[in-house]
């Protein structure tokens, strides 16, 4: 039986066989991982919720309030940062008695 195909498949009839490989198996493996994506390949939980996600400010008052905390939370950083480099200046100076 399957020397009856080898024989078939022979000269032209091979490239066309070959040829209808070489064109399908792309298009087969792309509808085989381009389709049911949701269910095949996901993981629960990777991407963020939209409770999670920052949520961009539109309006002029919501991008205000956004500036202000954002330059608090610097400020507060700032203010950290200064009293970090007070305190290891105090114990780096030698105390003098």
């Amino acid at each position: 039986m399957s020397s009856q195909i080898l024989r078939k498949l022979q000269g032209g009839n091979l490239e066309v066989f070959k040829f209808g490989m070489y064109v399908l198996f792309p298009i087969g493996w792309m509808y085989y991982f381009g389709t049911n994506l949701d269910n095949r390949f996901s993981t629960k939980g990777f991407w963020p919720t939209a409770e999670q996600s920052h949520k961009i400010p539109l309006d002029k008052e919501e991008i205000d309030q956004e500036l202000t905390r954002m330059r608090m939370v610097d400020a507060m950083k700032r203010e950290q940062r200064q009293a970090a480099e007070t305190q290891a200046q105090i114990q780096a100076t030698p105390s003098q008695q």
